[in-house]
């Protein structure tokens, strides 16, 4: 089916983790609110109410900092549990409208609705009454776009937050495109568009009036996905595919670690946890990835791929032991160890409901929500 003929809903929740936190403890309501680690701890900002946001607060930002910004802003503990509960509830009326619906974070999803409607008009109309549910049945606001592509549903929605509909037609698409200033395109990220503002492309319309060859040359094959989106172009089809990926497991400390003997038990017991989660589902993965944060946030990941799949603990604590001594930097401080098996042997599984919701905690990015 041509581009221009499909119609796809993006739906993304406002504020989601504060929003629940709000609607379950009415005396948060009209004030900054932040979901994360308290402010005198190492935590960070999972997420913030639009109040605090007014402060310059964003997710991932340390907590502390978070508390400089605004002493007067009210710090709570992420009920994740709770998140997956209403998550679920989500995808429910999302499967009311249609079988293809595509969860990409556990508060966003796309729902290809080509199919349930005829026109445009229609799509709008789903739009409007899955807003309406979500309210009625949730308490919750979200924003929606409609679009004939993922990539202009996904801007659409980002467009009149928090609660917003907004629509992108064919007509309207390359006008908006080249008004849109460079950070704001989905996929171009903060050090991407710092380079592409150097290099004088600060708008769409900049963008686009650059050759596919320029593009290729200075972004490598990123350029061709530049070239395609500022004209609105995007072939993707809303999959519902729900395979894992990865497994894994971090841990982050309250105090920074220099002994490379007490992280290596500290990882044993890591590798533990996630071989005995290897085994419950039944699945193994041929790539270890070790993940080391030290205190200056510097992040050194380094990985493994084997021939044969793997789930035996013991081989794969000798796999992390090696990866860790030969990358681990002596006398550093050490705030965060992880693990992950990924290259899964899951190709022809898919994982139920639930796990999925929990999956995607993982894809979660609250900025901009």
């Amino acid at each position: 089916m041509p581009d221009k003929e499909r119609r796809i809903i993006h739906v993304d929740m406002d504020a989601f983790f504060a929003a629940i936190e709000m609607r379950d403890f009415p005396q948060y309501c009209g004030k900054p609110l932040i979901v994360g680690g308290p402010p005198n701890s190492r935590g960070v900002v999972s997420t913030c109410s639009y109040e605090a946001r007014k402060y310059g607060i964003h997710s991932a930002m340390p907590s502390y900092l978070a508390y400089k910004l605004c002493p007067a802003a009210i710090f709570v503990s992420g009920r994740y549990e709770v998140y997956s509960q209403v998550g679920r509830q989500l995808c429910d009326i999302f499967s009311q409208y249609t079988p293809l619906v595509e969860s990409v974070s556990i508060d966003e999803a796309y729902l290809d609705v080509t199919a349930e409607t005829k026109d445009l008009s229609e799509a709008i109309e789903i739009a409007r009454d899955i807003k309406q549910k979500i309210k009625d049945n949730l308490q919750l606001t979200g924003s929606a776009g409609v679009s004939y592509n993922k990539f202009m549903a996904k801007l659409a929605s980002e467009m009149q937050k928090p609660d917003g509909l907004t629509v992108i037609t064919p007509v309207n698409a390359i006008k908006i495109l080249e008004n849109l200033e460079i950070r704001k395109f989905h996929g171009i990220g903060k050090a991407t568009a710092e380079k592409m503002n150097n290099m004088g492309i600060k708008t769409g319309k900049d963008l686009k009036d650059l050759t596919l060859q320029y593009l290729l040359k200075h972004f490598g094959q990123m350029g061709n996905y530049y070239y395609q989106i500022v004209r609105g172009v995007d072939n993707r089809e809303v999959a519902i595919s729900r395979i894992r990926r990865s497994l894994g497991k971090e841990r982050t400390f309250a105090k920074d670690l220099y002994n490379p003997e007490e992280m290596i038990s500290i990882l044993q017991s890591i590798v533990h946890d996630v071989s005995q989660e290897l085994i419950r589902k039944n699945i193994r993965g041929k790539t270890v990835t070790l993940k080391i944060k030290y205190n200056d946030f510097t992040l050194n990941t380094r990985s493994v791929t084997r021939r044969h799949y793997l789930s035996d603990e013991e081989e794969i604590f000798r796999l992390v032991t090696d990866i860790f001594q030969f990358n681990y930097l002596r006398n550093r401080g050490v705030r965060l160890l992880g693990l992950a098996i990924s290259n899964l042997d899951t190709e022809n599984k898919q994982d139920d409901d639930e796990q999925h919701i929990l999956d995607i905690f993982a894809n979660y990015n609250p900025d901009d929500k």
